[in-house]
């Protein structure tokens, strides 16, 4: 893991309603994710994630943030060049429920971009 990576104490996970009820069906979150090279779960640090929404939610109004404790991920958790060539969180294999700290709702603000907790302390509240 980069020595960056070791500073992020919580990492998030941006998923529709349905997805994450059905991920508790199921006793996994598997992140809709299909066959082949993409074959991951993304993955924000704290200072990515409001871009991630803004750049693929774009309107969603359904849409959830999931807390995830990267030390519960075990070794599929890699940190790849993405977006402008920053590094952002992978996780090759399925989202253990057991990782997930926080569920939160991300409602739409009147300029029409999703609301976040307070992420400054590095996790948001259920």
């Amino acid at each position: 893991m980069p020595a960056a990576a070791d500073a992020h104490k919580r990492l998030y996970h941006l998923c529709p309603r349905s997805a994450w009820q059905a991920a508790q069906a199921r006793g996994a979150y598997n992140g809709g994710r299909g066959a082949g090279p993409d074959a991951f779960i993304h993955l924000s640090t704290g200072d990515q994630v409001a871009g991630s929404a803004a750049l693929h939610f774009a309107g969603a109004d359904d849409l959830l943030l999931l807390t995830v404790d990267p030390d519960r991920l075990g070794p599929g958790l890699r940190w790849e060049a993405s977006r402008g060539g920053a590094l952002f969180p992978h996780l090759y294999g399925d989202l253990p429920l057991k990782a997930v700290l926080a569920v939160d709702l991300l409602p739409l603000g009147a300029d029409g971009r999703h609301v976040f907790p307070d992420l400054s302390d590095g996790a948001a509240g259920a």
